[in-house]
């Protein structure tokens, strides 16, 4: 964990699998174990873009994930 890219990406995984546990205790499942593998695929090719020096890619990459989360994934729906 040498770059921004490692803790940001870090980061933004550990949200994700809080998520994931959150809501697979539920009674209702709302999401599917696949819904998670799109922003967990951005978080490790950000990383690996970022730290092989192109960092616009990667920021757009990680940008891409809490929109992915806000809108598929919809953390905050009552």
């Amino acid at each position: 964990m040498t770059t921004i890219f490692d803790w940001v990406t870090v980061a933004i995984f550990a949200g994700l699998i809080v998520l994931f546990l959150q809501r697979s205790t539920a009674e209702v499942q709302v999401d599917k174990v696949t819904d998670y593998l799109p922003p967990a695929l951005c978080c490790a090719a950000g990383n690996v873009v970022g730290n092989n020096g192109h960092p616009i890619l990667a920021g757009l990459l990680i940008a891409s994930i809490p929109l992915y989360v806000w809108f598929v994934l919809k953390p905050f729906r009552r």
